[in-house]
């Protein structure tokens, strides 16, 4: 067994409890939300933040997530109102994180903030996330735990591949049910936006607040919210997306009836989609006798719309 492999720890109680330790003392723990694999460090603890920043290879200016296990505690963290507490009472904990004005000038969070005077803030749908998150005591910030800009991991051994020697710890939970990252809300002004297409979709957004939504993909030099770049979740090889007719070179990712080497839906699942699209992706790159990836089209309703942003960054150009 390998020693990236040997981080790798079943979720049990006394594991929880360990990568909560490894968490109040600066460490890093990788794991497992409903979206995507998390890089876990103490929001409070700058040397363990700027850690995850140097691990991913990740630009300061890229702001992270900060994770909480207890809809109470965001406004003792966070400038909230009766909208922001209703969203989080609907939608908590799941796959929706708010960009919220901060509370306070608290230095601590600056790094995790990357100096921006908003916090982006949710709380996952993950046992092992919620179970780690109070064990600890702190709000635990976590991008993907994978190498800056490359394919998300959904799975433990995806993380031990990518990021094994910058881990102190990986905490298995099987894999991801969503597989893709979390909407960002932009809740700082009057009328909310969506800052990145995730697992919560823009109609059931949209639905319980009786309004309309707009969508920003923001300014990907200075970003606000993370997945706003313009190259992001992407593979070694070349990707091509909305493909029909692939060539013979391409490893072709089908969906629905158009049938491929992978399909990461015959029977036409956004859902199923979406928790397969990291994985295939993955399989996809390392097939060495394909030199490119085609990916079938897929719809841009639902969760549709979150798995054509994670595509288009992930096929944009270098």
């Amino acid at each position: 067994m390998s020693e990236t492999t040997d981080k790798i720890y079943e979720y049990t109680s006394r594991n929880i409890e360990k990568a909560a330790e490894i968490i109040r003392n600066g460490g890093l723990v990788a794991f497992p939300t409903e979206t995507v694999y998390g890089l876990g460090a103490n929001v409070y603890n700058s040397k363990a933040v700027a850690n995850i920043f140097a691990a991913k290879n990740r630009p300061f200016f890229d702001p992270l997530i900060s994770h909480i296990a207890d809809i109470n505690f965001l406004e003792r963290y966070a400038k909230v109102d009766q909208k922001v507490m209703a969203l989080a009472q609907k939608f908590w904990p799941g796959p929706l994180t708010f960009v919220l004005n901060r509370i306070e000038e608290d230095p601590r969070i600056d790094l995790a903030c990357s100096g921006l005077r908003t916090v982006t803030v949710r709380m996952p749908r993950h046992p092992v996330a919620l179970d780690l998150i109070k064990a600890s005591g702190v709000p635990i910030v976590a991008p993907s735990a994978n190498r800056y800009q490359s394919i998300s991991p959904t799975t433990a051994k995806h993380v031990a591949d990518g990021l094994g020697d910058s881990v102190d710890m990986i905490l298995d939970g099987g894999a991801c049910t969503v597989g893709v990252e979390s909407t960002i809300l932009d809740l700082t002004s009057e009328k909310p936006v969506i800052l990145r297409a995730g697992g919560t979709t823009k109609e059931a957004i949209e639905e319980f607040l009786g309004t309309t939504i707009e969508i920003s993909s923001g300014n990907p030099n200075q970003p606000t919210a993370p997945g706003q770049l313009l190259r992001h979740y992407a593979p070694q090889k070349k990707l091509s997306i909305n493909v029909n007719n692939p060539s013979e070179d391409e490893f072709f990712i089908g969906f629905g009836n158009l049938d491929g080497h992978l399909n990461l839906s015959k029977s036409g699942s956004l859902s199923e989609a979406a928790s397969n699209l990291f994985a295939f992706l993955r399989a996809a790159d390392s097939q060495k006798q394909y030199p490119k990836i085609a990916v079938a089209p897929i719809p841009t309703t639902g969760l549709g719309l979150a798995i054509n942003d994670r595509l288009i960054r992930a096929s944009h150009s270098r």
